[in-house]
């Protein structure tokens, strides 16, 4: 049956790559006798799409893999195999007989029509598996709350078509909260699943449960069945603990930056267009700061510290200056106060509204900062809280920001007490768990339109 069906996916694509190209000649060509079809080249292409889109993991099971990682694994092939046919045609001296346009439009035509048919198909099947077709039943060896949340994520992506039948629980003291049979015997467990005919096994169980899987993958060994083993890292990962690969081999990072490369880069990308903007924007303030600061008291516009950023680099952030010209303690960093007497006038006003911080978008430009991250400090507060506080350090994973999560949550101004710099350490590391860019727009709006002045500004 699976062999049938990747017979007639192949077939399927086919037919979609030479269509396109008909279509394309009708939509290229008015005259219908000077209408090209290239034969040579769609079948160089069919060819080369029977050999290249099996390579690439196109015919694999769907089954819980994500629509986007589909959809660029159809478009990269079909680039590949357009890139293909073309190099054979022009190495065949043929290339100068066909026409660019048409060749442009039968690429977005069967490209758009392989990539279409199968988010539809894929629509159509989770409809199925909503509807309990086509399930694969799973058999979980977990321990307690994470058996729960396996079951959770496969409860929640219904679409996927794994379903729960059978949990063998190494924590009996823990209950799971499936109704689906729970055993807490080996033997009986390995019993069930053969006499059900069960083909997934997942082994969700802590590394300290060695000698259980082990037991596990042997009891199975010359069975046809699919073990996965999804280790229950929770208590020795700082982040989700996402896999890389690194030399060839799968890797769980447990304290690395819970972001992406991919993501990174993106967000980059974004600070610097958003900071080149908002620069533009915001110049007359900017210049309207400038004069203010220069003219209510003696001393340089911007205000400039040593920061850390990302990785530790170490950085110099710029402020508008908001405090009279003292003579600093030798070691010692004093925050401002409420009613602090070394704040100017001018520099209450920018401090209330968060105007002295407009400075750091050159910051953000530069690719020292970010628009939104954890806000840097001192670097004295650094060396003193990174000993103190359980996980600060983490949150230099990524560049700093203007604003953050713990900013429009109301951890910003003074931090006199350990708690105030606990509660703004959780909420950084919140955000390093969850971020998107949903939450970024989130908080530069939840910023603009009620964090610009706060209460603990001063």
């Amino acid at each position: 049956m699976r062999a049938l069906t990747g017979l007639l996916a192949r077939l399927f694509d086919v037919a979609l790559i030479v269509a396109g190209a008909l279509v394309a000649s009708q939509i290229r060509f008015d005259d219908a006798s000077q209408r090209g079809f290239y034969l040579a080249f769609v079948a160089f292409a069919a060819a080369f799409s029977l050999a290249i889109f099996p390579a690439l993991g196109v015919y694999q099971s769907w089954r819980g893999r994500s629509k986007r990682l589909l959809t660029g694994q159809v478009a990269l092939g079909w680039l590949i195999v357009q890139g293909c046919a073309m190099a054979l045609m022009f190495s065949l001296h043929r290339i100068d007989f066909v026409s660019r346009l048409w060749f442009v439009y039968w690429t977005a035509l069967s490209g758009s029509g392989l990539i279409v048919s199968r988010l539809v198909i894929h629509s159509l099947i989770g409809r199925m598996r909503h509807a309990g077709i086509d399930l694969q039943p799973v058999a979980i060896a977990a321990c307690g709350d994470h058996c729960n949340d396996i079951i959770h994520k496969m409860e929640g992506a219904a679409e996927s078509g794994f379903r729960p039948w059978a949990v063998y629980n190494l924590a009996p003291d823990s209950e799971t909260t499936t109704r689906v049979p729970s055993f807490t015997e080996h033997k009986a467990f390995a019993k069930y699943v053969r006499e059900q005919n069960i083909g997934e096994v997942w082994l969700a169980l802590p590394l300290t449960e060695e000698r259980a899987i082990l037991k596990l993958v042997d009891e199975f060994r010359n069975d046809l069945i699919n073990i996965r083993f999804m280790p229950d890292v929770r208590a020795l990962a700082l982040f989700e603990g996402s896999v890389t690969n690194l030399l060839d081999q799968p890797t769980i990072n447990l304290a690395a930056s819970p972001l992406p490369p991919n993501a990174m880069v993106k967000k980059d990308l974004f600070d610097r267009l958003f900071a080149l903007a908002a620069l533009i924007a915001i110049s007359p303030i900017l210049l309207g700061c400038a004069i203010a600061v220069k003219l209510s008291s003696k001393g340089p516009v911007f205000f400039k510290q040593q920061r850390k950023g990302a990785d530790g680099r170490v950085f110099t952030i710029y402020k508008f200056r908001t405090m009279r010209m003292h003579v600093k303690k030798a070691g010692v960093l004093e925050q401002a106060k409420r009613n602090d007497p070394r704040i100017t006038r001018v520099g209450g006003f920018l401090r209330r509204t968060s105007l002295d911080e407009l400075p750091q978008f050159f910051n953000v430009l530069c690719g020292d900062m970010s628009v939104v991250g954890p806000r840097p400090h001192a670097l004295e507060h650094d060396d003193l809280y990174q000993h103190v506080v359980s996980g600060y350090i983490h949150r230099y994973r990524i560049k700093p920001g203007i604003t953050g999560w713990a900013q429009i949550n109301g951890y910003r101004g003074e931090t006199d007490r350990l708690e105030k710099m606990e509660g703004r350490v959780e909420h950084d590391l919140y955000y390093l768990r969850n971020w998107s860019f949903a939450l970024d727009v989130r908080i530069i709006l939840a910023t603009i339109f009620k964090g610009i002045s706060h209460q603990n500004a001063y």
